[in-house]
């Protein structure tokens, strides 16, 4: 009566209500051993599982434990199963390194109010091939700044490889109002000519949509570890600027959509 329903299954079948531990009879000094062998082995070359056990009864050794408390070999196999799951700790090495260095929460979603209040600056490679300016056919990187708030594309550059001068332009033209970037004064031009360039610029009303984009000017960047974003020149671009700049914030996704 006074534990209620957990007490009458226990009363009813006590198998309900016992504790199982989490990696069966192993004890708590072989599992903390196996997990440091198994995190020993990110920045090292590739191991199989019967290095990663010898190195668990080494590392029970070398802390004074008594090795007669490791289970049987099949227990430290399935052990290790359940503990290198993810971590590729006997598959690649790159795979693994960059499992290990990847952010250890989830992706989640931050909530804004205004515009240019969190920014996000990513680059992503596209599966396509093109003639660049001198004539060599390659593929190309496509570097873009989101804002949160407003969802909106506020630069991007397209390039065969993306430099930290390519960053820094991005930054550029998102403070800066569409008319006074370069090629817009030969444009604007257009407007006092004789010439019948309104019905032209029906061909293409691009030109038109873009000069009443408006300037979001960024509080907050965030990026991720690329080296192009952490360089000296974007970072002194942001100070610039008066934008703060985060080299890596855990559990922001750049949004690539």
């Amino acid at each position: 009566m006074e534990d209620g329903l957990v007490g009458l299954a226990r009363l009813v079948d006590h198998r309900s209500v016992r504790k199982r531990k989490e990696f069966g009879n192993a004890p708590d000094a072989v599992v903390a051993a196996m997990r440091q062998a198994i995190k020993e082995g990110v920045e090292t070359s590739t191991r199989n599982g019967a290095y990663l056990i010898w190195r668990t009864g080494e590392i029970i050794r070398e802390n004074g434990g008594d090795l007669a408390e490791l289970p049987s070999r099949r227990t430290l196999y399935r052990l290790l199963d359940r503990l290198a799951a993810g971590t590729h700790a006997t598959g690649s090495a790159v795979t693994r390194r960059s499992t290990a260095h990847g952010a250890a929460a989830l992706f989640g979603e931050l909530t804004v109010s205004a515009p240019g209040e969190f920014m996000q600056i990513d680059s992503t490679p596209l599966d396509v091939m093109v003639r660049v300016d001198d004539g060599v056919v390659g593929k190309v990187e496509l570097t873009g700044m989101v804002d949160v708030a407003s969802r909106t594309l506020t630069a991007a550059v397209l390039r065969p490889t993306t430099k930290s001068v390519d960053a820094g332009v991005l930054l550029a033209r998102t403070v800066t109002p569409e008319l006074t970037r370069p090629g817009w004064v030969d444009a604007l031009k257009m407007y006092g000519s004789v010439l019948p360039h309104r019905r032209l610029l029906t061909i293409d009303e691009r030109p038109e949509h873009a000069a009443a984009k408006p300037v979001i000017v960024p509080e907050m960047i965030v990026c991720d570890h690329g080296k192009v974003f952490v360089s000296h020149d974007f970072r002194a671009s942001c100070r610039f600027l008066g934008d703060r700049l985060p080299a890596h914030a855990q559990g922001l996704a750049p949004r690539r959509r």
